[in-house]
């Protein structure tokens, strides 16, 4: 996903001419090398602290704070000699693994028919498609819950019609097909953006020798787009690792944990904070995911390899689907739209009108409001739906600043500092956000000076900043890089420094960018939740964060009348990025 702002035509002026016209010396490289050094370590305190510090409180005999901690093994020989997180750390690498293998395939078809083919309705699916990237799994657990779980408004129909529900949801297959059906965009997003780079010469040449459309896309599309597919799978493996709100909600009520919520089982294991355990356990996280990062990483330096080049630039032509052929395609987005968006946002918006629901009920005679009357009658959730509004559209504008900062300190940087930073940079991703909001929460418990800050939103946004760190300096980088060299290069023979450069002609140009980023960083914060299980205290609840805690005491009705606040403010995130102008595709 980005947001590209388009740059102007480059100055009718070289570097040379700038030089001969401009005789001023060239600026030395030494403050923007400051500058770099000065990011890189400040980032590197604020992604690295949280991880020393859980290191650090793996191998404490008790919580880091208490007088009776000490140095030892006690808490890895717990965790390695308990039957149970080898459950969980099995379940996770199935339902990883499983998931995969419903999204990698599902994604690639749709990736294909909307970019390569001629079906109706294109930009309207682009849009619909990632739908369910943009709504919390939270949120979308219990919409499925309230609409196919087993006294769901679906499968009570379906009962009446065949006599028997022909599916689960809360069993592990059933978390894996809800899992990989939601996770869908994530492997259109990358296997889109490599398709719509291919020239089509060699898919026409195909077509010309009668293959059909669905050879064509088997025999020529997909070893082209091979690199992407195989980028994504490695995505959504990391994904699945650290997925906690759909195995929460659809794996806790029969006992089915991943590591996720065997940390969050932790928390209170022996009645009081086990914070040395759930630490072993995210240091087990922080080794399964680091290589996958790693791996990525390595993947998208070497996708390019991979393109198919064409000689003064390829021809794009989209492959005609035919009568039959629309239909087919057609159908193929309907039912997985109707399946992962209509299913679970459908069941959210008539379970927060109704009060009861069920087998016998007749919800018409259910309908109210009382759901969000009750709500606004209780002050915690009321201030939980304007922590999250001040959060993500206060907090998403400094987030954006700082990944503006962030991404400078980048910019035109090809040297072992770039290097540095990109790992950096994506190191946060290896992390679960409970295990990052778990982190923080012990940052600002341990660093004395931050302790004042804890029950503020200011803890909140810290971590949500590192949480989406690598996901909005790629949205920044994407923006910074349609500025052209020679503008740069001009004001720079001039004598402009590197920061009035930034200045004058880079920041000027990306703005329509800027804006962009910050819709689509909004959004990413209004549908975090996991990051403030543990830093959810009175002033900084948010609305993912009370679900949570409400999960736990069964308040269905608040928790529907929460999930569809949710996605209404998600709507209107998605709706504001595309008005000014954000590319929701790569």
């Amino acid at each position: 996903m980005s947001t590209h702002a388009q740059a102007p035509a480059a100055l009718p002026i070289t570097k040379a001419a700038a030089e001969k016209k401009y005789p001023a010396k060239m600026p030395r490289q030494g403050n923007a090398n400051a500058y770099r050094t000065i990011v890189i370590g400040l980032l590197a305190i604020a992604v690295l602290a949280p991880v020393g510090l859980i290191i650090y409180q793996s191998f404490l005999t008790a919580a880091f704070f208490s007088p009776r901690a000490a140095f030892g093994f006690d808490a890895y020989r717990y965790v390695f000699t308990d039957k149970n997180f080898y459950k969980a750390l099995g379940t996770t690498a199935v339902f990883s693994f499983g998931m995969v293998g419903i999204a990698v395939p599902l994604g690639g078809l749709l990736a294909f028919l909307i970019t390569r083919t001629d079906i109706k309705a294109k930009r309207l699916l682009e849009i619909l498609v990632l739908v369910p990237m943009f709504i919390s799994s939270i949120v979308l657990a219990f919409g499925y819950t309230v609409s196919v779980g087993p006294t769901g408004f679906v499968s009570l129909f379906v009962r009446d019609l065949v006599g028997v529900v022909p599916w689960n949801i809360y069993s592990l297959p059933g978390m894996i097909l809800i899992a990989g059906l939601s996770h869908v965009p994530h492997v259109y997003l990358y296997v889109s953006s490599a398709m719509r780079n291919l020239p089509s010469d060699l898919e026409e040449a195909a077509r010309t020798t009668g293959a059909s459309i669905w050879q064509v896309s088997r025999d020529v599309t997909l070893p082209m787009v091979l690199p992407s597919l195989i980028f994504a799978a490695a995505l959504n493996i990391l994904l699945g690792f650290e997925t906690f709100g759909i195995p929460l909600v659809l794996g806790d009520p029969n006992g089915i944990m991943v590591l996720t919520t065997y940390i969050y089982k932790l928390t209170t294991l022996f009645g009081t904070p086990t914070y040395q355990l759930m630490a072993v356990v995210a240091v087990v996280l922080i080794l399964i995911t680091l290589p996958l990062v790693w791996m990525q990483r390595k993947l998208l330096r070497n996708a390019r390899k991979y393109a198919a080049m064409g000689g003064k630039g390829a021809r794009v032509a989209t492959l005609k689907l035919g009568k039959s052929g629309q239909i087919i395609a057609l159908s193929i987005i309907g039912c997985w739209l109707f399946v992962s968006v209509v299913l679970p946002i459908g069941g959210i918006t008539v379970r927060a009108f109704v009060d009861a629901w069920g087998e016998g009920v007749n919800l018409w005679d259910q309908l109210t409001f009382a759901n969000f009357d009750r709500m606004l009658e209780v002050p915690s959730l009321v201030r939980g739906v304007i922590n999250t509004v001040l959060l993500a559209v206060v907090g998403g504008a400094l987030a954006v600043g700082i990944y503006l900062l962030v991404g400078l300190a980048g910019h035109r940087n090809w040297g072992t500092s770039n290097t540095v930073l990109d790992y950096i940079v994506l190191l946060p991703r290896a992390l679960p956000g409970l295990v990052v909001g778990l982190a923080f929460f012990w940052v600002f418990l341990f660093v004395p000076f931050l302790t004042p800050l804890r029950p503020t939103l200011v803890s909140l946004f810290v971590a949500y900043v590192v949480v989406g760190l690598s996901y909005g300096l790629r949205l920044l980088q994407g923006t910074l890089i349609q500025v052209a060299p020679e503008l740069e290069e001009s004001a720079r023979t001039t004598g402009a420094t590197i920061g009035r450069t930034w200045k004058d002609v880079v920041i000027p140009i990306i703005r329509p960018g800027l804006a962009g980023a910050w819709a689509l960083i909004m959004i990413i914060f209004l549908r975090e939740y996991a990051t403030g299980v543990y830093l959810m205290g009175a002033g900084t609840e948010v609305i993912g964060s009370l679900m949570v805690s409400l999960l736990q005491t069964g308040a269905m009705n608040t928790i529907a009348a929460l999930s569809l606040i949710s996605i209404v403010l998600t709507g209107a995130g998605l709706a504001l990025a595309l008005r000014l102008g954000a590319r929701i595709h790569d």
